[in-house]
């Protein structure tokens, strides 16, 4: 017996399609869920702004991972290597995990 896949029909509202601009993410987890905060820091400015917040199970989180593990080395096979911290000499890079610990 074959089964029959149903195609997941997924909308992009306009309004989200415009997405969210963050250049830092701040990772944190429970014994039950990891918590993505995506933040947008401005130069100058002493206060940064959670732009979005996504919440995965550690089953999701872990599937993200090998998500963007292999986007990135589709990226890399046709543009280069990323070189991380190099995108804007003279100010350190920020580290992608602030609190790896209990949410």
């Amino acid at each position: 017996m074959s089964e029959k896949k149903n195609p997941l029909n997924i909308e992009l509202t306009e309004e989200i399609a415009q997405g969210n601009y963050a250049n830092l993410a701040i990772i944190t987890h429970s014994a039950s869920e990891f918590i993505l905060d995506f933040v947008r820091v401005m130069p100058g400015l002493p206060k940064a702004k959670v732009q979005t917040r996504v919440i995965l199970t550690p089953d999701h989180a872990k599937r993200l991972l090998v998500a963007l593990k292999d986007n990135v080395a589709k990226f890399e096979s046709q543009h280069g290597t990323i070189k991380v911290g190099k995108t804007n000499p003279g100010i350190p890079p920020f580290p992608m995990n602030f609190g790896g610990g209990q949410a």
